[in-house]
């Protein structure tokens, strides 16, 4: 069987993708980043090159660490990083349902009677307080802390208790 030959065309734009995939390993902060598996070599790099700040010296590093990221999978990285930063397809469809929960409860208030007894980990009383003040704070024209506030209640009581690493 013989061998793929592959343009020059596109091995250039694979490392530009690969290289652009450590950049963005590179913006995230080391909390996350540790959440990824990349082996400790490209971890090392990734780490080194945070704190480079002399332009030429980071670019070369950045061309070191698309050299690294040849001798990894990209696609368990990419599907992580849509993860870390939320841009993943699931993640969205999950945030539009919060928000369209999160809608219903300020539009209807047996909407909150019908979640509290759906969510039996729902605190009743905190969401009834946050859903009073998210309205008043639209009434009155203030920023809607208890509206982001809501949000993020709605978020903790919806997210699984264990996360697959």
């Amino acid at each position: 069987m013989r061998d793929e030959i592959v343009s020059k065309t596109k091995r250039k734009k694979e490392m530009h993708e690969l290289q652009s995939l450590g950049a963005a390993l590179v913006e995230l902060p080391e909390s996350q980043l540790d959440g990824l598996s990349l082996g400790e070599a490209l971890h090392r790099a990734v780490l080194e090159a945070k704190r480079i700040t002399s332009h030429e010296a980071r670019r070369r590093q950045m061309q070191y660490i698309g050299k690294l990221m040849r001798d990894v999978d990209p696609g368990p990285i990419r599907a992580r990083l849509d993860e870390v930063t939320g841009s993943s397809t699931q993640e969205s469809a999950r945030h539009k349902q919060l928000e369209a929960l999160r809608a219903r409860l300020l539009a209807d208030d047996e909407a909150l009677v019908e979640y509290c007894a759906s969510h039996p980990r729902a605190d009743a009383a905190a969401l009834g307080s946050l859903i009073r003040n998210s309205r008043r704070e639209k009434e009155e024209g203030r920023p809607p802390r208890a509206y982001r506030e809501l949000f993020r209640l709605l978020k903790s009581i919806e997210s699984p208790t264990s996360f697959p690493s």
